[in-house]
């Protein structure tokens, strides 16, 4: 099997500055649905992998947190495959699932029996990118972030990097 794993803040979803965990502020970004349809069409799993470490400073609940995501999937025809999340931050205790920690993408990995060397990361930040890149991944950063050598790839969007992925 081969994957693409998507960061959800700036990725997925417009990123706001703050916690996006209220689904009537969880926007979609636009091209986001067509590209995960174009990547399904053609063979990919997609799976998300997101820090959400609002949980643990109490900022909101892992409720709010699926609400968002039960939107997501809804709004993109439940094409999503997996959705993986780090509910921790280090000022609260320590996760060796939050990225740039690689659990959450072995544990996706093992799951589905995902070929690394054949499936992407798509992310905003460089920390999104670190993990992928030791387990094999190629990557690719969106938006307007410096590309470091973690990136294979720069795209302004998910839409804009269906050319390479594809």
């Amino acid at each position: 099997m081969k994957a693409v794993f998507l960061d959800r803040d700036g990725v997925i979803n417009r990123e706001r500055g703050t916690y996006t965990y209220l689904p009537g502020e969880f926007e979609l970004i636009e091209g986001v649905v067509e590209s995960i349809a174009r990547l399904k069409a053609i063979g990919y799993l997609v799976i998300v992998i997101t820090n959400q470490a609002g949980i643990a400073k109490g900022i909101y609940t892992t409720e709010d947190m699926k609400a968002c995501h039960r939107k997501m999937q809804q709004a993109c025809g439940h094409a999503i495959d997996g959705i993986y999340y780090a509910p921790l931050h280090p000022s609260v205790s320590a996760s060796l699932a939050r990225k740039p920690e690689r659990l959450m993408f072995e544990r996706a990995i093992a799951k589905f029996s995902i070929d690394a060397t054949a499936s992407w990361m798509v992310g905003d930040k460089m920390r999104d990118l670190i993990p992928a890149k030791a387990l094999g991944l190629h990557t690719v950063l969106v938006g307007t972030a410096d590309p470091g050598p973690e990136a294979d790839h720069h795209r302004p969007s998910l839409f804009d990097s269906l050319d390479i992925i594809c």
